[in-house]
């Protein structure tokens, strides 16, 4: 049993030790230990807290959570006002801004102190001999709301100050913001949690309503994080003679401080910080909506002074809004190329994030439902550089009367083919498949590919030049190219891109890959009736499915005459994936190109069904593992599969046999773990033989 004075100087050690972990993490980001043993650390000192409560203190990492909640928060009154940035919206303002401070302070070298403006929500946080004690929102700039409990939740603000040298009064300003990969893992959760949690609408907001929690569990929850960008209230030091050193300073103590702060010379040098700025912007881990330049040297700064309850000495130069108020004049739906069904907002036109927007999208149909969007509300926009833009969030109070809740259409507006959505699935998608114009780029990528009807040298950019230059409208044309076709279309693809191959070798090389396109595709029409099923592109029908339906139907006819009772009897194929395929076969589109192919020449050999023949393994499920000298794992396989057996990739209960070869592995041994019949190779080739 340990001392009071020993765990006094544990519960020192580990919150000394944690406070470091922390530093590193938010501050310095370069972690040096793993989640796992913080975790471990963190509940020592809690047990350490809980035995001993005398050995508690108000910095410890474990006071990060658990105030009770408040009715409403207290007010703070700042001691130095929290005053507001004057706005540029154009490099011509920001000439502006430089030419008023150069008339203030005529002949002296202009250098600022250049930052990213944080979207997010700005707090002021006081520190005591190096400990916070108090935690404000900005408020009116004069008075604030007193959220301290909420701020000791955030990891990144320290509770005690690193370091020595520290004031005995300082007050550190900053925004505290939500990154967006927290916001999005948040949202996540959210939208899985069946209407339990509710989504956060951006991560401005998110910020500052999770601050204003008055619950601090609640905050705790919430992935916050926190910058400094300034100072306030000092008392017993003097701090830095710039803005700029003032802010490494920050940092030495133990505040998180963007690596985008910089310095820069003169306006130009302001000018470039923004465009660089702006160029990062989307890559960044969090948002911004401008940039600041602040006057580096602090003495400057209080020759400037203020102009009303401005500084003359900053301002933030503002990025183009990223969002807006508009009007849902209707909704409609957008296919994709793999058949999603996307509900797009068509809006009145607003001017975001740099452009006009007249679309954002609505991503599927359960959102729309979670938004209550109807055609004739009033919408949040937001679109954020070349992200699509996205309808957040409705203005009830200006919705008009007699809207009405929107519903997913039934049928397809590009092919008519009927619109289905899987029990347990987000996503609606069209059930036309080789029909639908939106979806036949990737229904010819998919069609040519080499584990379906294998037409080598037909890649995705060639198929989208057809369909582009209106050479293939459906699957069937691609066995009415000829060789003049194929190089009419890439001379016309080349000269709409601009680019102008006249040399011989250049026409040497297109002539070349035209002939053996021809060739190819002449050559696929000798296939299989299980690489023509995977072909078809059928919702969920891979390979293994597709072998499996060609095995058990022999023939494509009887396949497609299957209702989704017969299909259900194939092995492997469940209740939705029957479903899936009846619902391709009923789709009069998919069954007019799959008559199309035919007469286009395409075949296959077709058997007798498995369903009529079984073999003297039907029934059997077989699993292959090791080495095998005299057949390749490949032969072995369709020989036993010609035999009516299953081969299956894992040992199961279901297992009939394992054929082991040489250094056979886990498969061997969960065999005989489980008591399962084991085959070497030579009892293998003995039951094969007498089969044949």
């Amino acid at each position: 049993m340990t001392s009071k004075h020993s765990d006094a100087e544990r519960a020192n050690e580990l919150r000394t030790r944690l406070a470091d972990a922390n530093y590193r993490y938010h501050v310095l980001d370069a972690p040096d230990i793993p989640d796992a043993e913080y975790d471990a650390l963190m509940r020592e000192l809690e047990a350490i807290e809980i035995a001993h409560p005398h050995l508690r203190t108000p910095d410890s990492p474990t006071q990060r959570v658990g105030a009770a909640p408040s009715r409403e928060f207290g007010e703070v009154r700042h001691a130095i006002p929290m005053l507001s940035l004057a706005n540029a919206f154009s490099d011509d303002e920001v000439q502006d801004f430089a030419r008023r401070i150069r008339e203030r302070l005529p002949g002296r070298e202009l250098r600022f102190s250049v930052e990213p403006k944080f979207d997010g929500l700005a707090i002021s946080l006081r520190y005591e001999d190096g400990v916070f004690v108090q935690g404000a929102t900005r408020g009116d700039g004069e008075t604030g709301e007193d959220v301290t409990a909420n701020l000791r939740t955030i990891k990144a603000i320290p509770l005690r100050l690193r370091g020595s040298g520290w004031p005995r009064v300082l007050e550190v300003r900053g925004e505290v913001y939500m990154p967006r990969a927290g916001f999005e893992k948040y949202n996540t959760a959210a939208r899985a949690s069946g209407g339990k949690i509710k989504p956060l609408v951006n991560p401005r907001n998110a910020a500052a309503g999770s601050l204003r929690q008055l619950d601090p569990r609640i905050t705790a929850k919430r992935p916050l994080a926190f910058f400094a960008y300034s100072v306030g209230e000092i008392e017993g030091a003097e701090l830095p003679a710039t803005h700029s050193a003032t802010m490494r300073q920050l940092r030495e103590w133990g505040f998180p401080v963007s690596d985008l702060v910089d310095t820069a010379a003169g306006v130009d040098g302001c000018l470039d910080y923004f465009r660089r700025i702006g160029a990062r912007r989307d890559a960044l881990p969090f948002d911004i909506d401008g940039v600041v330049y602040k006057v580096d040297d602090l003495a400057a700064q209080r020759e400037l002074g203020f102009v009303g309850r401005t500084p003359r000495w900053a301002i933030a130069h503002k990025f183009p809004a990223q969002e807006q108020t508009t009007t849902v004049e209707a909704i409609d739906i957008n296919i994709g190329r793999t058949g999603a069904a996307t509900p797009v907002a068509k809006l009145a036109p607003v001017f975001v994030g740099g452009v006009t927007v007249t679309n954002a999208t609505l991503h599927n149909a359960d959102q729309v439902a979670r938004l209550d969007v109807r055609a004739g509300d009033t919408v949040i926009v937001r679109r954020a550089g070349d992200v699509i833009p996205e309808v957040v969030s409705v203005v009830f109070d200006k919705r008009p009367a007699q809207t009405h809740a929107w519903k997913m259409p039934t049928h397809c507006p590009v092919c008519g083919s009927t619109i289905v959505r899987d029990e347990g699935e987000v996503v609606a998608r069209c059930s036309g498949g080789l029909s639908c114009a939106a979806q036949r780029v990737q229904a010819l990528f998919h069609f040519a590919s080499r584990r379906a009807m294998d037409i080598d040298g037909l890649g995705e950019r060639y198929i989208e030049d057809l369909c582009d230059l209106d050479y293939v409208h459906s699957v069937a044309d691609l066995y009415k190219l000829t060789l003049d076709d194929l190089l009419e279309m890439k001379r016309r693809a080349d000269e709409r891109d601009g680019s102008t191959p006249e040399t011989v070798k250049a026409g040497k090389i297109a002539t070349k890959w035209a002939e053996n396109l021809v060739e190819a595709i002449a050559q696929s029409k000798h296939t299989t009736l299980e690489r023509f099923l995977y072909a078809l592109g059928i919702s969920d029908v891979g390979e293994a499915t597709a072998k499996a339906l060609a095995r058990w139907f022999g023939g494509l006819d009887a396949l497609m005459a299957a209702t989704p009772d017969d299909l259900t009897q194939v092995p492997d194929v469940g209740p939705i994936m029957a479903a899936h395929i009846d619902t391709f076969f009923a789709e009069k589109h998919n069954r007019e190109a799959i008559a199309q192919l035919r007469a286009a020449g395409v075949e296959w050999k077709e058997s007798v069904p498995e369903r009529e023949a079984c073999g003297v393994l039907a029934g059997k499920t077989v699993v292959l593992t090791g080495t095998l000298v005299a057949l390749t794992r490949d032969e072995a396989k369709a020989r036993l599969e010609g035999l009516g057996a299953k081969v299956s990739g894992s040992v199961s209960k279901k297992t009939s046999f394992v054929v082991a070869g040489a250094e056979a592995g886990s498969k061997l041994d969960k065999a005989q773990e489980l008591g399962i019949e084991v085959w070497d190779e030579s009892r293998l080739a003995e039951f094969l033989r007498a089969q044949a």
